[in-house]
């Protein structure tokens, strides 16, 4: 029976409230599932770089590399930044270091869960590329100017085709539990070389796939489709900063940020984590919805039997997600869904409501 090395970073704000709530409901888990996370915690907030000057380097990265999946808070504040006039976020750099290129966003709209349209069915994944894009000139040479700034936009065809590869490895999982298994291009090949390339690479491997479906939309048409047809739409695949922005859209859609789940991954490592910030205004009230993270650790679970072929961790998974649909149902919501629960009613709440009986895979 194999025990799991687990990386925990709080991080800021909220970040220390939602991360103690999942790991309440891990903890459940790995009693009624019977598997062991074994936690290392870890501070590289924005707080502690305030107070000390201290970042996030290679050798803790390295540290953090050596566990088998990272537990993410959320991290920054606004008013600490670096030199650079940045805001400070270990999991940026965490990202090119390992290097995770691709940010998992699923997005569901649940019963019990008031979403801004008229439609009750949402259920997409929207995979952001994290290692390139926009970001990829990061850590080009900057000299600070107050009348000219410039960021670059790279798209390569390997950092390509792994995302895209990904997509629809994620899309024809997806059908097996129930979904279209369909991939969609969100590009602007019409205005940007570098997405000629990507939008070229795309159809390549959709080529490689004739049994899933494909599309591909402007970026501006496909977040406008986004709210009008939601349903269109299973597996989203798009460039770094176009991803940043649609992936906000579909959470919008179904109740916003605090049931918005994320990881980044690349094919060994992964990195769980809510898609909200800090929410530094609410830090320290108990009012803090938890239900991102808490899903968060549940795509950890099941990334982790995945990888290692280990059937508890994926009935785990399934199992945290069920108590979430329940307890969404049962009208337990925090403040951001229109309800009245507390962080800690809302992490109770999911875990009492974790099956009884172990969930067929």
């Amino acid at each position: 029976m194999r025990d799991y090395a687990i990386a925990a970073i709080p991080g800021d704000g909220i970040g220390p409230e939602v991360v103690e709530a999942a790991r309440a409901v891990l903890e459940e888990c790995q009693r009624r599932y019977g598997f062991t996370l074994n936690y290392t915690d870890y501070d590289f907030s924005a707080e502690l770089y305030r107070r000390t000057g201290r970042k996030v380097t290679e050798a803790d990265m390295d540290e953090i590399g050596a566990h088998d999946a990272v537990l993410f808070g959320a991290m920054g504040l606004p008013e600490v930044r670096g030199p650079e006039g940045l805001e400070l976020g270990a999991q940026v750099e965490m990202r090119a270091y390992f290097p995770l290129f691709a940010s998992l966003r699923p997005v569901r709209l649940f019963d019990g869960v008031d979403g801004p349209l008229k439609t009750d069915h949402v259920d997409m994944l929207v995979i952001r590329e994290t290692s390139e894009g926009m970001f990829a000139g990061l850590a080009d040479h900057h000299e600070p100017s107050d009348e000219e700034a410039s960021d670059r936009m790279t798209i390569t065809r390997a950092g390509a085709r792994r995302l895209i590869e990904v997509a629809f490895d994620q899309a024809r999982t997806r059908r097996r539990r129930g979904t279209p298994g369909h991939v969609t291009l969100l590009h602007k090949s019409n205005a940007l070389r570098s997405n000629v390339l990507l939008e070229k690479v795309f159809d390549e491997v959709a080529a490689e796939h004739p049994d899933l479906g494909s599309a591909k939309h402007y970026i501006d048409a496909g977040a406008m489709y986004m709210v009008l047809d939601p349903g269109r739409y299973d597996v989203v695949v798009t460039e770094n900063i176009f991803g940043d922005i649609v992936s906000e859209v579909a959470a919008g859609l179904v109740g916003g940020l605090g049931v918005a789940p994320s990881a980044d991954v690349s094919l060994d490592r992964g990195v769980f984590q809510p898609s909200h910030g800090s929410a530094p205004d609410i830090a320290g009230q108990g009012v803090a919805n938890p239900t991102a993270m808490i899903l968060s650790a549940a795509m950890m679970l099941d990334w982790l039997g995945g990888r290692h072929d280990d059937e508890r961790c994926l009935r785990a998974a399934e199992g945290i997600q069920r108590a979430v649909e329940a307890t969404l149902a049962a009208g337990v919501r925090g403040p951001d869904l229109g309800g009245t629960a507390g962080t800690a009613e809302v992490a109770e709440a999911i875990r009492a409501s974790l099956p009884q009986v172990e969930v067929r895979a």
